[in-house]
This record gives C-alpha cells, structure tokens and sequence, in this order.
C-alpha cells in the first residue's frame, strides 16, 4: 500500500516563522530513510538541516534553493510505494490552496514571552508547556532564551518549560551590581519566587551551568536536579581569547571568528546571527556587563569557580560536544553525574545535536 507524506517547514523555536531553502542534500528519485537529512534551511537564527521523518523515495523538490517559506509550508513529496504523478500534482495544489487560510491563523497565535520586574529589575522569561516539576533554561555568556529554540518545545512536551533572559542579557535590563555568579543565581531564585515555584528542575548553558551550580549551593532546596550543558565552574580550563575577543569585537569581522568557535560545523553561524548579536553588543549597558561577566568568570586562561563539589547532592545530567572549543569535553571526566559527550559537536552542542540532547533530557528528567 502507498503512502504520500508532505515534509513542511519545520519550527525550530517560537521565534521562528520562516525558513530560506539553502541546499537540497537529496534529489528527485533518491530513496530516503527516516531520519536522513533533506535539505539545508537558513533562519534568522541559525542555520539546520530538515530531517525526514518518514521513509520513502523523493519524488518532488516543491521549494527551491534561495526560496524564503513560512513555517509550514511544503517543502517536499516524498512517496511509501507507488504514486502516479497526477496523483502528487493533486496532492501538492490541494496542499497550496489551503496552506495559506491555516498558515496566517496559526502565527497569530501562540505563546509570547513576558516581562516584569522581579528582585528590583525587568526580567524577561518564556514559558511553555505545563504540569510536572518545571524545569528552568538558563543561557550562557552573551546568550539569551533562543539559545534553547531547538529544545525549549520538545522538552515542554512532558512539563512546564521557562527560558529566561538572565541580568545584561537579551531583553532584560543590561545593569549588573555586582556582575558575580551569586547575583545571577539570586535572580533566578527570584523569578522562582515571581512564579510561585517552590522547586524546579534547573538546566544551563556554559556560564548558565555555573549559574544553576552556584543555585544548587546557595538554595539546595529549590532544587530538584542539574542539566549541565558544556557548563562552566566544572574544571580550569577555559578559551580566554575567546571571551576577551566576543567582548572586544565591535563589527562583523571581529565577531565572526568568534563566533565560529562556538560550533564544531562553522557554517551554522548565519549573517543574520551575527547581526543580531552586533545589535545586542550595542546596547546601552551591555558592554559593561559582559566585562564585568568575563572577569568575574575567569582571570585569563583559569575559571575563577570550582563548582564540582555541588556535584553529588542532586540527580545530574551532564552533557559536552567533543569538539568544544570555548571549555573542554574533558571536564565531564570523573564527575557524580550521568554524563553524555557527542564525539562531533561543540559548544552549542544543544543546537548542533538537539535530537539527541532533548532525548537524552528528557529521559534523565522523567519521572523526577
């Protein structure tokens, strides 16, 4: 028996509402098996490739390179079995007829992030999912919430999910006091309190692991278990030309080779990520919070935390990319936790692997 499957412009995180075809990786009449990566898309965040989530052959590219789509739209056909081409003609126009009706409806929708004032400044933070323990993201350095985008839907699934924009970060306010990781900690501890959360699930991203560290030491309580992330405050090491140079660069060109440090497939850092960051960078305020972030953080080559004895207290998952530029892989040696390195990711290794880190999160987080 045939089968027609339509595979859509996937959406990778709510901010996302179209995608730019880069590169077709499969051709008309190449067999597909569930899994294998169609084709490249480009976002305004970063740069993906579009898995099959079905098997079957190719039978027609809809959407051409350099072709900028909503979310949603079809991409391609690919056929279970036998399929006439009338029969794939038909399918494709009904599809295009009634995809812009249904497309528009759905983006007017959806969740938003919010703000308020939480601990005497503005906050922003957005939520997903509900039930269960909630589980807290927490970005890294020069980070913001979308550094989840590609986990933030899948991990909310199973429990309520909340992303935040820590202090001199994304759209929350730029002004730090002391700019160490106890007031970091502190307004995280303090957006649980906004939101009535006795307890939750805390995940972080390189400086963000540190942050949920230092959290787990301050307010064991509060804590019901560590995702660590490539996360900092784990051993010694770390890239200080890499932060003294994202600190110092104050163009494109300086920002670049920066920011290609921070994935093991430089390709993913797209135009309009280095843009978006330029325009963070020039931000009243953010300059002198990432300085004060960079010194507080390490004094050269050095971090300034150890956290690893915080290890111990609470279930932890910790997971690396192997070809971590920015902190090593081989700081997840010998800890009390589970531990997870994917041999050919780097540091945004929940970016560059997603599948396989959400999976991987959300089995740690079950049932806790």
């Amino acid at each position: 028996m045939s089968q027609i499957h339509t595979l859509t412009m996937p959406k990778w995180g709510l901010s996302m509402t179209e995608g730019r075809v880069d590169t077709w990786l499969k051709q008309e009449g190449d067999p597909i098996n569930k899994g294998d990566e169609v084709l490249d898309v480009e976002t305004d965040k970063i740069s993906s490739s579009v898995e099959a989530p079905f098997s079957g052959v190719l039978r027609r590219q809809v959407a051409r390179p350099d072709e900028t789509l909503p979310v949603g739209a079809l991409l391609a056909v690919v056929v279970e079995g036998e399929a006439e081409e009338a029969e794939i003609d038909a399918l494709v126009q009904r599809f295009q007829a009634e995809f812009v009706a249904e497309g528009g409806a759905d983006q007017a929708q959806g969740p938003a992030p919010q703000k308020a004032e939480v601990g005497g400044r503005l906050l922003r933070w957005f939520e997903l999912g509900e039930g269960g323990t909630p589980l807290v993201l927490v970005h890294g350095f020069g980070g913001d919430l979308n550094n989840w985008l590609f986990n933030h839907p899948a991990l909310a699934v199973e429990r309520r999910v909340i992303a935040l924009d820590l202090p001199g970060h994304g759209e929350s306010a730029k002004a730090l006091q002391r700019g160490d990781l106890d007031e970091l900690s502190e307004t995280v501890l303090a957006l649980l309190d906004h939101l009535d959360i006795a307890k939750a699930h805390l995940a972080g991203h390189s400086m963000g692991g540190a942050v949920c560290l230092n959290l787990a030491r301050l307010a064991p309580q509060r804590v019901a278990s560590l995702s660590l992330v490539a996360s900092a405050g784990l051993g010694e090491a770390i890239n200080a030309q890499y932060l003294q140079g994202f600190v110092a660069a104050a163009n494109r060109n300086a920002l670049k080779p920066q920011m290609m440090q921070l994935f093991a497939d430089p390709a993913l850092v797209t135009r309009q990520m280095l843009e978006d960051m330029l325009k963070f960078k020039r931000l009243e305020g953010v300059d002198q919070a990432l300085q004060q972030l960079a010194s507080a953080l390490a004094d050269g080559d050095r971090q300034r935390h150890d956290l690893r004895g915080v290890l111990g207290q609470h279930p932890a998952l910790v997971v690396w990319g192997g070809k971590d530029a920015i902190i090593p892989a081989s700081h997840a040696e010998g800890l009390e936790a589970e531990v997870l390195v994917l041999a050919e990711a780097g540091h945004m290794v929940q970016m560059e692997a997603a599948d396989e880190v959400n999976r991987r999160m959300m089995d740690f987080l079950r049932g806790r």
